[in-house]
């Protein structure tokens, strides 16, 4: 083996290597486990991302790799330990960077064609200190190519398979993960819900993740409270909502808003008939919160197995915080699945996209609209997070008008 095919195996095991600490990433946010354990062993993660190949290195200079004449008999003469990794990092190029080639957007395998109409806003752009209170926040924001700031209103035309006919051009408005961390002001979220009022949705659904800071949670009234729509506004709660914050504060504080709480339970409701089941008009419907794994997936059977109007409900939406749930939805047979949780990877690389996902499908469902039978599901990229950088990857508020699908 000439040097040349040496180095090509060597840097072949060290993005493999990557590849590895990434899927393992990925997934750990997808565990449900509480978060100083899932942060110990990040850390843990990041430690050996670093440390193995250092180590693998000084290996390698300790043999005669680094000193010419290198054959494929000194290959062998490194460690088995060694040996053994090399080997499953070389195996993760067909087993792991297969799947995610083929999950890269641009292909557009599983992804739902949707019309898009995209206003990029960046009302603080000139200014971030007039909505950035901290000094890190303001600071970053300012850094080249952070869009942490600039808001991207997507108005969405999205055919849903099996929707109802008389459901044909429903409008509804999706928010997800506000992270209301204390840097960012209240205000940033409250001009979005002026523009989603704008719009006129018939319903508002917002996907977890809202409060980070329990100080934070007084902000909930000037940030949510004027939010309205005919058939309601409906919320479930993330896994942030569960760190320092306790969640059935922010549960009641936004119930007391006006918001329904959705959140492990199945809501029956006549959408464009005037709110509960019952109305001469509109379409029965389920309208079921899915918080999975941080909190128990809600059980559909006992409220269907009573109740006509739910056994006979044509439309079934779901809030999930994260797109993980999207076989659970397809099996249940809900038509409309709307998630957040992934902030569509925080960044991403041109063509290639995210990287970065917390998903036991890495990056697969990072944002954007997916069909698999029964099920159309939207994935927003959220309006923050606790990172604040996003690169070529905007906060979104996603307002959804849904269309009979084929």
């Amino acid at each position: 083996m000439s040097q040349a095919w040496i180095a090509i195996l060597v840097v072949a095991v060290a993005i493999g290597h990557g590849g590895l600490v990434v899927a393992i990433y990925n997934r750990l946010g997808a565990t449900g486990w509480p978060h100083r354990i899932e942060k110990r062993i990040t850390t843990a993660l990041l430690v050996l991302a670093i440390a193995i190949p250092v180590l693998a290195f000084i290996q390698l200079g300790r043999s005669d790799l680094f000193r010419g004449g290198v054959t494929t008999d000194d290959l062998w003469r490194m460690p088995i330990g060694w040996i053994g990794y090399g080997m499953v990092c070389l195996a993760a190029w067909p087993l792991l960077g297969i799947p995610w080639l083929l999950a890269r957007p641009i292909l557009g395998i599983g992804h739902l064609k949707a019309d898009r109409q995209i206003e990029v806003q960046r009302p603080h752009r000139s200014d971030p200190g007039a909505i950035a209170l901290t000094r890190k926040s303001a600071w970053l924001a300012r850094l080249p190519g952070n869009q942490i700031l600039e808001l991207a209103v997507e108005r969405i035309e999205l055919p849903v398979v099996g929707l109802p006919p008389r459901l044909d051009g429903y409008r509804i408005a999706h928010l997800s993960d506000l992270h209301f961390t204390g840097h960012v002001a209240p205000a940033w979220t409250a001009a979005v819900v002026h523009q989603l009022n704008d719009w006129g949705p018939d319903l508002v659904a917002l996907t977890g993740d809202i409060i980070d800071s329990p100080e934070c949670v007084d902000w909930l009234a000037d940030a949510l409270g004027h939010a309205q729509a005919p058939d309601g506004c409906y919320f479930i709660l993330g896994n942030h909502d569960l760190r320092d914050v306790c969640p059935r504060r922010v549960d009641t504080t936004i119930r007391e808003l006006g918001w329904t709480s959705v959140g492990g339970k199945v809501l029956a409701r006549r959408l464009r008939g005037g709110g509960e089941t019952g109305g001469a008009m509109g379409v029965d419907a389920l309208i079921i919160g899915n918080e999975a794994p941080w909190f128990p997936a809600p059980d559909l059977a006992p409220l269907a197995a009573g109740n006509e109007a739910c056994e006979a409900a044509p439309f079934r939406l779901l809030l999930s915080h994260g797109p993980d749930q999207f076989g659970w939805a397809r099996r249940r047979g809900v038509r409309l699945m709307l998630a957040g949780h992934t902030h569509g990877g925080q960044g991403r690389l041109p063509l290639l996209g995210p990287i970065l996902s917390p998903s036991w499908h890495g990056s697969r469902y990072a944002a954007g609209d997916f069909y698999s039978d029964p099920t159309t599901m939207h994935v927003s990229r959220g309006l923050s997070g606790t990172r604040l950088l996003r690169i070529n990857c905007r906060p979104e508020l996603s307002l959804l008008t849904l269309r009979v699908g084929d």
